[in-house]
């Protein structure tokens, strides 16, 4: 997994992993959450894997657009 730049210092994001179809995501309590095109949309997983490389905005995209459609 590559670390989260945090570039905003304020997120629960700590690391990801980009897949073809996927992103998996670690926050700072709880296990490794995978979202994927079939769990959380095409355009979804995306949008979180530019916002992963550019280390600002992704848990607050996930707050507000995919919180539960984590694949597992």
């Amino acid at each position: 997994m590559e670390k989260y730049k945090n570039l905003s210092n304020d997120s629960s994001v700590r690391e990801f992993a980009i897949g073809l179809d996927y992103i998996d995501v670690k926050f700072s309590t709880g296990p490794v959450y995978r979202y994927s095109y079939r769990s959380a949309g095409q355009y979804n997983v995306e949008q979180m894997k530019r916002l992963a490389r550019c280390g600002d905005g992704l848990g607050s995209f996930i707050q507000r657009n995919v919180r539960f459609k984590y694949e597992k």
